[in-house]
């Protein structure tokens, strides 16, 4: 079939102006091999034990690494980071296990980082200054871009909170002799994903889950207030394959702890969450709105990734990192916000209260890893149109230089004719 020339012209200048004015493609989340899930949603945040947009306030010990995007209040004493693997620590931003944004309290007790470096961009107030066993203490309040990665982290928890129950996944309670014990039971070997209303996890004296060892395990608690303190929540039990229930804490926990390592807390409508003093809770708790009352007694026996945190006591957090696979989560649909342009949760210190950065980086620390937001993997992917508008100015041009053509074309035939 013959083509006129106008035609072509034409039909090539349409394509492309269709090419060229459409947006980029997002990039993919991060998926494992099967490209299944995502293995590194949480960002700059997967590195840290506790992960804080606003204040801090803790002791005596976490045993992971320590972000605070606020000011922290360790004047009880505090120790940070001495569970951290070599391997954990390199892959730190700048090897930094504590990062405060804000002012650093210590009081008359020792705050000590066991492994690693300390950031810190407000003044230290106390009668003890930052206590390094084998790092360096710097000046960098931009070190970490936290109301940045917090909104990935909201997004994230969002995204997971639309995901369906797992088929087959079940969520029994029941009472016995006055007890209720709530019972999460899924089959799936490589995900279960459970929908749990805050008010029924608050009546649950136990909580049993049994999934298959290796399974990644994402509880989806609904409601704006969790407090376990309200049915004096005692235990969370862990089974694996073997149908086993083992009370998770320090010294056990099912299939020697891979059910804990893969089991997710996502709290994506949370202002307040309170944990009863005397339970261990195992698993990492998403909860990116949230203040979090980790209370005086049992730890968290994973990662904290909140909007505040308060901790007194021998209130602990166990250095278990979540390793679970996630859904693949798209990108957020909003676009991004500088610092400036996003609101602080109450306390949180901002880059204008900040003292600028002095002094020397931590070792590892590069400049553009210390200002700008920390590019770890699996963070949500970017989307964008950037560009989109000078593209389409430029193919416009390309059409209406073929009409061109076509016209000076029909001319010279015209002409010949004549």
């Amino acid at each position: 079939m013959r083509i006129s020339t106008s035609a072509a012209v034409l039909t090539i200048g349409g394509s492309l102006v269709l090419g060229l004015a459409m947006p980029p493609v997002a990039q993919a989340a991060p998926r494992d091999a099967a490209g299944t899930c995502s293995t590194g949603a949480f960002g700059t945040a997967a590195h840290y034990g506790e992960f804080v947009l606003g204040d801090d306030t803790r002791t005596p010990d976490a045993e992971g690494a320590v972000a605070v995007g606020g000011n922290a209040d360790f004047t009880g004493g505090f120790s940070i980071g001495h569970e951290l693997t070599d391997a954990e620590l390199a892959a730190l931003p700048g090897r930094a296990a504590l990062v405060v944004r804000g002012t650093t309290e210590t009081g008359s007790s020792y705050t000590v980082v066991e492994k690693g470096n300390a950031v810190v961009g407000g003044d230290i107030n106390g009668g003890h200054t930052i206590e390094l066993k084998n790092g360096s203490l710097s000046r960098n309040a931009h070190f970490i871009d936290f109301e940045g990665e917090f909104a990935k982290l909201r997004a994230l928890s969002t995204d997971l909170a639309a995901e369906p129950t797992t088929a087959g996944a079940n969520v029994t309670p029941k009472i016995e002799g006055g007890r209720t014990a709530l019972t999460l039971t899924g089959s799936h070997s490589d995900r279960n994903v459970f929908a749990v209303p805050a008010v029924e996890l608050m009546k649950a004296k136990e909580v049993y889950i049994r999934v298959p060892s290796g399974a990644t395990t994402v509880v989806n608690v609904t409601g704006d207030t969790y407090d376990m303190a309200k049915a004096g929540t005692t235990g969370f039990f862990l089974a694996a394959g073997d149908g086993k229930s083992i009370l998770d804490d320090k010294s056990q926990s099912a299939d020697s702890g891979a059910v804990r390592a893969k089991l997710l807390w996502n709290f994506p409508d949370a202002k307040t969450i309170t944990k009863h003093s005397n339970a261990a809770w195992p698993g990492t708790v998403l909860a990116p709105q949230a203040h979090f009352e980790l209370g005086s007694g049992a730890p968290v026996s994973g990662s904290l990734l909140v909007a505040s945190l308060h901790g007194t006591g021998g209130a602990e957090t166990h250095h278990y990192p979540f390793n679970g696979c996630l859904p693949p989560v798209p990108p957020a649909s909003a676009p991004s916000r500088t610092p400036s342009e996003t609101s602080a949760a109450p306390g949180t210190a901002t880059p204008s209260d900040s003292p600028s950065p002095t002094g020397s980086q931590p070792p590892g620390a590069t400049p553009s890893a210390s200002v700008g937001p920390h590019q770890a993997d699996g963070g949500l992917a970017a989307t964008g149109a950037s560009g989109t508008i000078p593209m389409t100015i430029g193919a416009g041009i390309v059409v209406l230089a073929g009409a061109g053509i076509v016209l000076v074309t029909r001319r010279r035939k015209a002409g010949a004719r004549a």
